[in-house]
């Protein structure tokens, strides 16, 4: 029966990045991933014949810098083709607005000088309050209990922090991080196509629509994250995303990770209410005193654990968490460039024409309805670079939102009328592209929850909203990364800070975990 020092279950980013962590600190360390590959959403398929797709995220804006650096994956391979992705928010005119910088630093497209001046007031603003809320990505949500283990010289910088933005910014940081991000785009501009844009980019992977309150703390959270070193700014890795999973492999097995695929974890061994180890599915048992899991929270204790092992009260808080997903996937194989009335393909194209529109796509779904007119952001990957699809040929990557997660016409019914409403909506912006396809897929929350393990095809392990983030994530009790099982730690995206292609969840439960010990 072989043993280890650590067991991580789930190799995704998070569950890399921790494994990574722990065995540079000098313990022996095992992952277990259930796919054939490790990388988790990020890695990269062939979707069609010749026809390479990125996994569920296709734009890097969230790697941790600690990842970065601690795993060193500019030396194991990870470049980029482009850290500056420009924006554009496409009009079925050809009348686009496009974005550049990080996040928006300079408005190309016919404006209004007022919107001009009132959107470089707004995103600076948007901008220092995101750079208060950064760091705290980066340590253990704070409990208010006694003995809670909270990083206090972390928290005293951030509090300082907050001191520095001058008594009148500070009183806007508290009113804006609660309300909606409708209400704030409407207070300060009037053009449709960036209120759009801005409204899709705070409600992105979100069980929320613009007008739902505490939608602008989700826009600053993105607007937190980094693309290839820089606060707010959009990149695309060479080769895609998942040449962000291939250099977090080869960085945590250079370290002496020992990585197990294709490998399924049937429960945790569990002996005088601590973990012991895993037992897997085809009954072997893995035993370490230390077990870390990168999967869904409640996949970890309703089904890994399982009840028995957990009071009554722990079981229901873990069943309510909500994990709905309302993000779609749509991969297109297309024999030649599309047209998006002249809008450039190597920008990151948006199709929400106006915050309205959005509200709407997000109001079908509370009904378990598919929208008429879905809004999207999408990237042609084969415009950056090659490797993608065969020579003149291309990949439309997008994130399509909103899409039911428990469908009222039943998943084969909602995924068809999904594709078909997609597929008129990106027929309005660029002409012909519907004769364009040679191959169509669409993955809807359901379909990914089914590949990828994401309990409600949530990409976060559960909804990123103000009642389900920090010391309330993934439910009150258990924010540090701890659980109630002695030596059962989490390290997904199911925790704080939260999804994305971060590693950031996976490194701040490896730190909890090496401080404890010395404690």
């Amino acid at each position: 029966m072989p043993s280890f020092d650590v067991i991580v279950i789930g190799g995704g980013t998070n569950g890399l990045a921790a494994a990574h962590r722990l065995q540079t600190s000098g313990r022996k360390v095992l992952v277990l991933e259930q796919a054939g590959q490790a990388g988790g959403a990020a890695v990269a398929r062939e979707f069609a014949p010749g026809f390479r797709t990125p996994g569920l995220a296709h734009i890097a804006n969230q790697i941790d810098g600690r990842v970065m650096a601690g795993m060193d994956l500019g030396r194991h391979g990870l470049g980029f083709v482009t850290s500056g992705l420009s924006s554009t928010s496409l009009s079925a005119t050809g009348d686009h607005l496009v974005l550049d910088g990080a996040a928006g630093a300079t408005i190309r497209g016919t404006i209004s000088d007022a919107d001009r001046k009132n959107w470089l007031a707004l995103r600076k603003q948007l901008l220092s309050f995101a750079e208060v809320l950064a760091p705290f990505k980066q340590l253990t949500a704070p409990r208010i209990a006694k003995g809670a283990g909270n990083e206090y010289g972390k928290l005293a910088r951030f509090g300082l922090n907050l001191r520095m933005l001058g008594k009148a910014d500070f009183r806007e940081f508290l009113r804006m991080i609660l309300i909606n991000v409708y209400d704030v785009v409407n207070d300060e501009l009037t053009d449709k196509r960036l209120k759009g844009l801005l409204a899709f980019d705070a409600t992105l992977g979100s069980w929320l629509g613009p007008r739902s309150p505490n939608t602008l703390i989700l826009l600053l959270n993105r607007m937190a994250g980094e693309g290839a070193g820089q606060r707010a700014a959009l990149a695309l890795p060479k080769g895609g995303m998942g040449a962000v999973a291939e250099a977090m492999v080869k960085s945590a097995t250079a370290s002496g990770v020992n990585l197990r695929t294709g490998t399924s974890v049937e429960s945790l061994l569990i002996e005088d209410d601590k973990a012991a180890g895993v037992r897997l599915a085809n009954g072997e048992e893995v035993r370490a005193k230390i077990v870390v899991s990168a999967m869904s929270p409640k996949t970890t204790f309703l089904k890994l654990v399982g009840p028995r092992h957990l009071d009554a009260g722990f079981v229901k808080r873990m069943g309510d968490q909500k994990s709905r997903g309302a993000a779609a996937k749509l991969h297109l194989a297309l024999k030649a460039a599309p047209d998006f009335r002249g809008a450039d393909l190597k920008s990151r194209l948006v199709i929400a024409p106006s915050d309205d529109q959005v509200e709407l796509a997000y109001n079908a779904v509370k009904y378990g309805e598919v929208p008429k007119r879905p809004v999207m952001e999408i990237v042609i990957p084969s415009a950056h670079e090659g490797g993608f699809a065969p020579a003149g040929q291309h990949v439309l990557s997008a994130v399509v939102q909103f899409a039911p997660h428990k469908p009222k016409a039943g998943p084969d019914a909602a995924r068809a009328e999904m594709l078909e409403n997609t597929l008129a909506m990106l027929e309005d912006h660029a002409p012909g592209i519907r004769a364009l396809v040679s191959h169509a897929e669409l993955l809807m929350p359901y379909d990914i929850e089914a590949r990828y393990g994401m309990v409600g095809g949530n990409w976060h392990h559960g909804e990123l909203s103000v009642e389900q983030m920090l010391f309330l994530r993934p439910v009150a009790g258990i924010a540090q990364y701890a659980t109630p099982i002695e030596g059962l730690w989490l390290a997904g995206a199911g925790c704080h800070p939260g999804g994305g292609i971060s590693g950031a969840a996976g490194w701040n439960a490896a730190e909890r975990i090496i401080r404890e010990a010395r404690a």
